[in-house]
């Protein structure tokens, strides 16, 4: 087989190197891809973004299916637009994908379905979410309605805060149109996890449960990031928790997806705060989470290619789905100055030749095979062992040989779960 993988992140090496072990797939395109990708198949110079251009190359070529990674993408409809010309693709297609796309319309979906979410208020004029800011006891979370590559959230401890945030959201606009309206929400306490549903509409596997490291440093302080690094499986969800969130969340959703009409196929991952009164959404995203692909693909006996076809050709329920014991963790190395402000360019020292799992995210290699940094998150480098801290130990063994001009990375990853008692105990 012959395949397209949309995007240029640790998420799109991830799953090339997932489907570069099958022996059915001959051909691995990546569009635009980036200095990993490469060494797997053929990086094409089209963006993810760019639909046209995607388009227009797929009926050239004629993959046997397109697997998009991004959001970006499939929230503008690139895996209808693919259906159009007759390439099958990996993805909700846009109507689905407003899961992610709009968060006043997951919200909206949340509560027709009773499914458990924080309580929020919708707002258009800042000068109404101000006095509703005003109000509330804090603290509060503000979030910006559209895509906002995983940094429109802010939480607030004061009013004060809040006012920034509607400043810098509504006014300033620093997410784009993202900002035009803003979802305001209580606090969550607790402990997030990340939950990955494959569904074709009708059946569904679970993924291992994971935990994502948002903020940019040690013990969650700092800004929000498209995440430092993640682990999986996460012990703080016991089987029994599983269950109660299948019931509870995951099923509902597809249901009142079904619904609604939509046509959905694809991952659905549930990000949710395990707070005291149980589980709760804090929001959903319509494609495999970045960093957590880089932990849940090794962790897939089943191979990915067959859980892709299976979605597509919506035959989930007659998978025969299955994981191999251990864990995986995976610490991700940042360029200076990220969130805010990257800086790139620095070239890249200690690249393995051969192979630990060491995913690319921001590289570019130059024409003298010179690896530079290019984006905000670099790599993403993952161990996986029998155990959590078997795991841990080979990720930071592969993260400390990595060497470019001012690389940051967190040192705690994985440390909640190696705190909590053993599962079941």
């Amino acid at each position: 087989m012959t395949l397209l993988i949309v995007g240029s992140g640790g998420r799109e090496h991830a799953i090339g190197w997932a489907l570069s072990q099958d022996r059915r797939v001959k051909q691995l395109w990546f569009a635009p891809g980036n200095a990993g990708t490469a060494a797997l198949g053929e990086n094409v110079p089209l963006p993810a973004t760019d639909r046209a251009g995607l388009v227009a190359w797929c009926q050239r070529q004629r993959p046997d299916l397109v697997v998009v990674g991004p959001e970006a993408p499939l929230c503008a409809g690139l895996v209808d637009d693919l259906a159009a010309v007759g390439v099958p693709a990996f993805g909700p297609g846009k109507a689905g994908a407003r899961l992610e796309a709009s968060k006043i319309f997951t919200k909206e979906l949340l509560r027709k379905a009773g499914v458990p979410t924080a309580d929020s208020e919708r707002f258009t004029d800042r000068a109404a979410a101000r006095a509703y800011c005003a109000a509330q006891h804090y603290p509060l979370v503000i979030k910006a309605d559209g895509l906002a590559a995983g940094k429109g959230v802010i939480i607030a401890q004061s009013l004060a805060e809040a006012d920034a945030a509607l400043e810098q959201i509504m006014a300033q606009k620093v997410f784009g149109a993202a900002g035009d309206s803003v979802l305001i929400e209580e606090f969550l306490p607790g402990q997030e996890a990340s939950i990955h549903a494959v569904t074709d509409g009708a059946d569904y596997v679970l993924l291992p449960t994971a935990q994502d490291h948002k903020r940019i440093r040690d013990n969650d302080e700092g800004p929000n990031t498209g995440g430092m690094g993640a682990y999986a499986p996460a012990p703080i969800v016991s089987d029994e928790l599983l269950a109660t969130i299948e019931q509870t969340i995951i099923r509902p959703v597809i249901g009142a997806l079904r619904d609604a009409g939509i046509d959905y196929r694809g991952v659905l991952y549930a990000g949710l705060m395990l707070t005291p009164q149980g589980p709760k959404v804090l929001e959903f995203n319509c494609r495999f989470g970045d960093p957590e692909t880089e932990v849940l693909l090794p962790l897939l006996a089943t191979p990915l290619l067959d859980l892709l076809l299976a979605t597509v050709e919506r035959r989930i329920g007659r998978l025969r789905f299955e994981l191999k014991t251990g864990s995986a963790l995976t610490v991700v190395l940042a360029a200076p100055g990220y969130p805010e402000k990257p800086v790139t360019g620095q070239v890249i020292h200690g690249l393995p030749g051969a192979s630990p799992l060491l995913f690319h995210a921001g590289t570019t290699r130059g024409a003298d095979g010179t690896v530079t940094v290019s984006g905000g998150r670099v790599l993403a480098a993952t161990g996986v062992g029998p155990d959590l801290r078997a795991a841990r130990r080979q990720a930071y063994k592969i993260a400390a040989d990595i060497r470019f001009d001012g690389r940051q990375y967190r040192l705690d990853i994985g440390k909640k779960a190696l705190d909590l008692p053993a599962r079941g105990a």
